[in-house]
């Protein structure tokens, strides 16, 4: 395949009318610029100009050939512009990755407002509680919640917030089994978790004192989303960690209690992870912005 850049010299040659125009034009030596021609030429194996002591002319060939590289310069100033307007004007489509309960609980109030703000932008989410990355997935960003920052690599971390969880259980499975007053009497009491290795997991608790301590449990039930271990902690199945956000209703009902009030799990902090800060499209760092915007109302009260 020929040069492209040789094919646009070609165009400009051509609209010029001269070697020497062209080349002030594109700050390169005539000479530089009639050997590319040249090459061109003989890559093709046809003569595009007629080349006289006054003027350029197109030859037949030449003459279809120019239609062809006038198109192609056309077609990449119309990207370099698409390209432009992206940076400057949000558009187009934002690829991201949300955990469920975020997605269905934060986001899903608030997202209609950044549409209708920004009507030119589309939003494709990946709901799930997978861990993404965004490089290795073709993404612009994941959303993720973790009590800790350290496993992002190399990757940009924006944070909006932390979510505050707690350890809850029915006031039914409180009454059966009895209401522990320190981490050591949670043992033996049912739980359930996001995740068991080995049918065990672990509960790092901390008190206002900043005091720790670690709970080792064996969870009779393990599902990676927090609706689903929420219903199981109302039917009185376990005891377990659930995101305040989520059971506000139902801890002022009385349908949740807090199981340990001194004692809470570290908080999880909320933030997005993205490729690079440069060269970031408008959508995106709109989109990012607009969460931070929103932290009050959407985010941080969770």
């Amino acid at each position: 395949m020929q040069d492209l850049n040789d094919m646009l010299y070609f165009a400009q040659v051509v609209d010029h009318g001269s070697f020497s125009a062209t080349a002030r034009d594109l700050g390169i030596p005539t000479s530089t610029l009639s050997r590319r021609v040249a090459d061109l030429e003989s890559a093709l194996g046809v003569r595009l100009l007629h080349r006289t002591t006054r003027r350029l002319s197109l030859t037949q060939i030449g003459e279809i050939y120019y239609q062809y590289c006038a198109a192609l310069r056309t077609q990449a100033q119309s990207a370099e512009d698409a390209i432009a307007i992206a940076r400057t004007e949000p558009c187009g489509t934002i690829r991201m990755s949300c955990p469920v309960s975020l997605s269905q609980i934060t986001l899903r109030p608030i997202l209609p407002d950044f549409m209708r703000r920004y009507p030119k932008v589309n939003i494709e989410m990946f709901v799930s509680n997978r861990v993404f990355d965004p490089i290795q997935d073709g993404l612009d960003l994941a959303l993720r919640v973790r009590p800790s920052l350290e496993d992002s690599g190399g990757l940009v971390v924006k944070q909006f917030g932390v979510v505050r969880t707690q350890l809850m259980a029915s006031p039914e499975l409180l009454t059966r089994v009895g209401r522990p007053h320190s981490p050591e009497n949670l043992k033996g009491i049912p739980s359930v978790a996001m995740s068991a290795t080995d049918g065990r997991a672990v509960w790092r608790l901390v008190r206002p004192d900043n005091r720790t301590t670690e709970v080792l449990h064996r969870p009779c039930f393990a599902a990676d989303d927090f609706l689903t271990l929420k219903h199981a902690i109302l039917s009185g199945v376990g005891m377990g960690v659930l995101p305040e956000y989520l059971c506000r209703q139902e801890l002022d009902n009385g349908q949740l209690v807090i199981v340990l009030p001194d004692w809470a799990p570290l908080p999880d902090i909320l933030h997005a992870v993205f490729p690079s800060r440069r060269g970031m499209m408008s959508s995106v760092r709109c989109f990012l912005d607009f969460l931070d915007e929103h932290a009050q109302e959407g985010i941080r009260r969770i």
